[in-house]
């Protein structure tokens, strides 16, 4: 189970499954893709129990890369298929523990989500920052975002796109725990170790029982996220957020709608 840009390393019941695009780790259909198939060989593997998420490099993962023209018109244009790709990694049987080191920014907060646990450190940063971009959120951010965090202070991250570290996501539950900066994969194996030491089939059993209305809420809340970012990406204001972004500047927004 290797692909190009996923490995997979066993250690006694769990899988570390590392992706590599360093450092900024962006994403696209094919790497979302290829966690999806590894996620689902993992789950005929009896020997499998726990999967620790990972990444190669300084950051977690950026996200979508939208700094390249093409590269993001190839990318929106193709967000129907990442996004059914995306509601795979959510149908994983095993449970998943994420190690985010580094930046978890926009789609990469949203795969970071999709994972059952998450460890971070105190510099581990995050962002929801698709209205900076002037853009909707995606990757079923809408949806996992409230249900970890709650409402309301998803409503404050979502609609302000601010930053925050480790220590405030752990403070609101988007970590479940805080590491030192160079032991948040060894602290993300040992949850998954406490985990696979539990009763496997009760474990996926009661992994089963709790996330399926919540995988039915994402599957439904990422067609809304596909139709909302489709209708925004024609605005101005989206080419600016990027644009903005992009020159490391503060956007100019107009809230012009294009007739």
């Amino acid at each position: 189970m290797m692909t190009e840009d996923v490995r997979v390393d066993m250690a006694g019941h769990i899988a570390v499954v590392e992706f590599r695009r360093p450092p900024e780790n962006f994403f696209d259909t094919d790497l979302i893709t290829d966690l999806a198939d590894t996620y689902e060989a993992l789950d005929q593997d009896s020997s499998c129990r726990a999967i620790v998420l990972c990444s190669e490099g300084k950051h977690f993962c950026a996200g979508a890369d939208f700094r390249r023209p093409n590269h993001r018109k190839t990318l929106l244009d193709d967000s129907s298929e990442l996004y059914s790709q995306a509601l795979r990694l959510f149908r994983c049987q095993t449970p998943v523990v994420a190690a985010v080191q580094g930046a978890a920014i926009g789609g990469g907060l949203g795969l970071a989500l999709s994972a059952d646990f998450r460890v971070g450190a105190m510099g581990s940063r995050f962002a929801a920052n698709f209205s900076r971009l002037g853009f909707h959120p995606g990757f079923g951010i809408s949806v996992t975002l409230p249900a970890v965090v709650g409402q309301q202070k998803a409503l404050d991250y979502l609609l302000t796109g601010r930053r925050f570290k480790g220590e405030e996501a752990h403070h609101t539950g988007l970590l479940d725990e805080l590491a030192d900066e160079d032991e948040v994969r060894a602290t993300a194996i040992r949850l998954a170790e406490r985990i696979a030491s539990a009763a496997p089939l009760a474990v996926v059993s009661i992994k089963r029982s709790m996330r399926k209305e919540l995988i039915d809420r994402i599957a439904v809340g990422m067609d809304r996220e596909y139709r909302e970012q489709a209708r925004l990406r024609a605005t101005g204001d989206f080419a600016e957020g990027v644009a903005a972004s992009f020159q490391r500047r503060p956007p100019n927004f107009t809230g012009t709608i294009p007739e």
